[in-house]
């Protein structure tokens, strides 16, 4: 358990500083009153995304056992709902994220290390393999490290999104959040095929749906950025 939060802490100071340091919120929203507002209900989506479907998933994978989790798809998700709400409500227009999508990257990254080396307790181990790189995380049993497949899957979209900020920070801005969401529901359900959580229909896991809901999502705002430029 320590040093999953050992991890944490060091995700959240390394995603915290690349914010503070080079990319800073967007300035969208000028109101300062408002960005607030939008600040307080992200937040807000971003806790109960996180623990609410976290819980939920173990509920179902669980026997029906409630066991309060954190997630950081379920953050990911309850943002964007509350987030998008709020935009909308708002008349607020164009990605607020953008600033965002580097520091999540590299968040997840280091973070998921910190998963991998808790082992059995974390719950975010894959099923059996006989492949060479299975790894005992302590039953006795070789298991796919989805944990390092989604550290390094991450890793290489925050290289990517350096680079998009360095060569045309317009384009960055308009668009980075929207292919983080992409990239990111991509890689993360085809891992959740790989966990032993329960199916919840068509062999999909709760996890795996809310990645094709993100995965819908982010197609259909890279497509409406692509036809209004």
């Amino acid at each position: 358990m320590w040093i999953h939060i050992f991890f944490d802490l060091i995700s959240y100071a390394a995603a915290g500083y690349l914010s503070w340091k080079y990319f800073r919120p967007s300035s969208l929203i000028e109101d300062d009153r408002l960005r607030w507002h939008y600040y307080t209900v992200l937040v807000a989506g971003l806790i109960l995304g996180s623990v609410g479907l976290s819980t939920l998933n173990n509920y179902l994978s669980l026997a029906g056992r409630v066991i309060l989790g954190k997630s950081i798809l379920g953050a990911l998700f309850g943002g964007i709902v509350f987030s998008e709400f709020f935009k909308g409500t708002m008349g607020i227009k164009g990605s607020t994220g953008a600033y965002f999508a580097p520091s999540l990257a590299i968040g997840i990254a280091i973070g998921r290390i910190g998963c991998f080396l808790a082992g059995m307790e974390d719950y975010t181990y894959g099923i059996e393999t006989t492949l060479p790189w299975g790894v005992d995380f302590g039953d006795g049993r070789l298991r796919h490290p989805v944990q390092l497949y989604e550290s390094i899957a991450m890793f290489g979209f925050f290289l990517y999104a350096w680079q998009c900020y360095r060569r045309n920070i317009g384009r960055f801005e308009r668009t980075i959040f929207y292919q983080f969401i992409l990239w990111y529901a991509l890689q993360r359900f085809i891992w959740e095929l790989l966990k032993p959580y329960e199916s919840i229909a068509l062999g999909v896991n709760l996890f795996g749906w809310i990645c094709l809901m993100l995965i819908g999502y982010a197609l259909v705002f890279l497509y409406k950025n692509k036809e209004e430029t």
